[in-house]
C-alpha cells in the first residue's frame, strides 16, 4: 500500500470515527449507510469533511456510486491522482 493509500484511508478513518455517535468497528468493506447507519445529510457532512481535510473536491456522482469505505478511499486516490 503506497503512502499515499495509507494517508487517504487514515484521514477517512479518523473522520469517520469522530463523526460516529459510538465506536464501531471499521474496515474497507463497511457500508456508509447501512452500518454505519448514516443518512444522507450525514454522508454529506462527512464528504465534506474528507475533503476539506484532503484539500480535494468530490463531483457529486461520484458521491453516489460509493457504498463501503473502500469505495470511499480508492475514489479519493483516483481523485487525487487524476484518474
Amino acid at each position: 500500500m503506497s503512502a499515499l493509500v495509507g494517508d487517504i484511508r487514515e484521514i477517512i478513518f479518523e473522520t469517520l470515527r469522530s463523526s460516529l455517535p459510538k465506536p464501531v468497528e471499521i474496515t474497507e468493506k463497511t457500508h456508509i449507510v447501512e452500518d454505519l447507519g448514516l443518512d444522507s445529510v450525514a454522508v454529506m457532512d462527512f464528504v465534506m469533511e474528507i475533503e476539506d481535510r484532503l484539500d480535494m473536491s468530490v463531483p457529486l456522482d461520484k458521491i453516489a456510486e460509493i457504498e463501503t469505505v473502500g469505495d470511499l478511499i480508492a475514489a479519493m486516490q483516483n481523485l487525487r491522482s487524476g484518474s
